[in-house]
């Protein structure tokens, strides 16, 4: 047992929960979801997270980090004239979709099948764009942001299980000391769910559950089935599907879309910072449990809290605390000379930010790496039988 298990996860929860509430919020705004039902809807999947993330990384001996699905609730903030009540019906389907995938044996074999290097090259591809974020977050408050980069680099020399943590609570103080974050609006009150009956109408469950469940698992569980073997693990497919699918066809009733494996908050906690042995970092789920048990409890505050933040506070702790995974993926990517170019196809598709069919970068970075792949084996298999 390490300090370090509980930073990381902690600054998981907090990178994962601070870095897409927005999306959340602007989601229940598009549906209709009144104050308690969109506190409701954070609570939920906050629950959610608890009761996926902790049991099965005690169960399997492996970090496995969920999450909310970032693409499906912008698909949601995408949405017009629809009613919460439906929204919750197409949640629902997209739920028992996802639990259907789990018996789907096709699907595991995909999954098992990807190279490291290849899963290795869409991680890094997708932390590009974080590690990056925090010098950009620079031009726009440099009196933020670069004495933050400073402390990080300072503290990581004497312990980096704490650097992250340091930059978190410095930068707190800087944001509200120097009055660049926003008057808090909110007590520190407990939250509650609020059951919403499921109304099934066709144009919803078709023109958002269907859609919902594809960039789930395109764009979510197959990156996130990616993170863990980029790290040397071997994820048990069909089980975690079950698991997180149950969980969104539960919270469902409480507003929640669906939950699925995390890719960027898992990043975090999979990597040697973490703990330098891997078979000792599933010790990280629990507590990633429990932060998001808090966060539960005190949603509608923590709502109103990273509101009040600067963005360029959120990105420059989310980018600093994958510095490290980013650089672990990218050398991993790299090390064997057989994938070297399918995986810098990968790695440059992936960080395009690439869409197409509302699927997401990570998910074409990886058809387009195995494609580059294909082709290389197909080519010397050739050059053999010449």
């Amino acid at each position: 047992m390490r300090l370090s298990i509980v930073t990381s996860a902690v600054v998981a929860a907090l990178v994962g929960f601070g870095s897409t509430i927005a999306i959340i919020i602007a989601a229940a705004q598009a549906v209709g979801a009144d104050p308690a039902q969109t506190s409701s809807w954070v609570a939920a999947l906050c629950l959610a997270m608890a009761a996926t993330s902790g049991p099965l990384s005690v169960r399997y001996r492996m970090p496995v980090i969920t999450a909310w699905s970032t693409p499906g609730a912008a698909l949601v903030a995408a949405s017009t004239d629809l009613s919460i009540h439906a929204a919750v019906g197409a949640f629902l389907l997209a739920g028992a979709l996802i639990v259907l995938a789990a018996f789907i044996k096709p699907f595991g074999r995909l999954i098992e099948r990807i190279p490291t290097a290849i899963a290795a090259a869409m991680l890094a591809g997708v932390l590009l764009q974080f590690v990056v974020g925090v010098f950009q977050s620079a031009q726009g408050a440099p009196g933020l942001v670069l004495p933050l980069v400073a402390l990080f680099l300072v503290v990581r020399l004497f312990n980096p299980a704490l650097a992250v943590l340091a930059v978190l609570f410095v930068g707190l103080g800087l944001a509200f000391g120097s009055g660049m974050a926003r008057p808090l609006t909110s007590g520190l009150t407990l939250s509650s769910l609020t059951f919403i009956a499921p109304s099934f109408e066709p144009a919803a469950l078709i023109g958002l559950g269907l859609p919902l469940f594809l960039v789930t698992m395109a764009s979510q569980n197959l990156p996130g089935f990616a993170v863990l073997k980029a790290s040397g693990y071997q994820p048990p497919s069909r089980p975690i599907l079950a698991g997180t699918g149950l969980a969104s066809i539960v919270t469902a009733f409480f507003g929640a879309h669906t939950s699925n494996l995390a890719a960027i908050s898992a990043a975090i906690c999979t990597g040697p910072d973490t703990h330098p042995d891997p078979s000792k970092r599933w010790m990280v789920g629990p507590f990633y449990s429990l932060s998001y048990l808090a966060f539960a409890a005190f949603s509608a505050a923590l709502i109103g809290l990273i509101a009040a933040l600067p963005p360029e506070l959120i990105k420059t702790v989310a980018g600093l605390a994958l510095i490290g995974s980013f650089a672990g993926a990218l050398g991993s990517s790299l090390s064997e000379d057989a994938k070297r170019f399918p995986a810098v196809v990968t790695f440059a598709v992936t960080a395009s930010g690439l869409t197409l069919f509302g699927i997401g970068s990570a998910f074409w970075g990886l058809v387009a790496g195995l494609t580059a792949l294909g082709l290389d084996e197909a080519a010397h298999r050739l050059r053999r039988r010449a």
